[in-house]
């Protein structure tokens, strides 16, 4: 084998050498799909902020509406979306539904990021 069929052979087995490196496998590119779909909205982005800066770092749906100038059914999809992503809570008192954080949900979402 002369010099050059050698160095070729040793660079095809460097580059097809599995790297050890983790690599999200499909539920859990499709999660972080569905968390970052979830984030990628404006009015999405709003209402996390609305709730984390609300008291006690909750917020009652009927304060939501009027800072985003939408609709309540508008406002009511987005925080279902929120909700199945995992990042809000919904707590219902009364006629009335509360929303809050998950705790750590923001800090997971920003590492779906950081593992890429």
């Amino acid at each position: 084998m002369d010099t050059a069929a050698a160095i070729e052979t040793a660079e095809d087995q460097l580059c097809c050498e599995p790297r050890g490196l983790p690599v999200l496998n499909a539920a859990e590119a499709h999660e972080a799909a569905r968390i970052l779909k979830a984030l990628s909205d404006p009015n999405r982005l709003r209402l996390l902020s609305i709730v984390k800066a609300g008291d006690g770092g909750k917020a009652c749906v009927c304060d939501l509406t009027e800072p985003l100038d939408l609709g309540q059914p508008t406002v009511s999809h987005h925080l279902k979306i929120l909700v199945d992503a995992g990042l809000l809570e919904r707590e219902k008192r009364g006629t009335w539904a509360y929303y809050s954080l998950v705790p750590g949900a923001l800090e997971r979402a920003a590492s779906l990021i950081t593992q890429l």
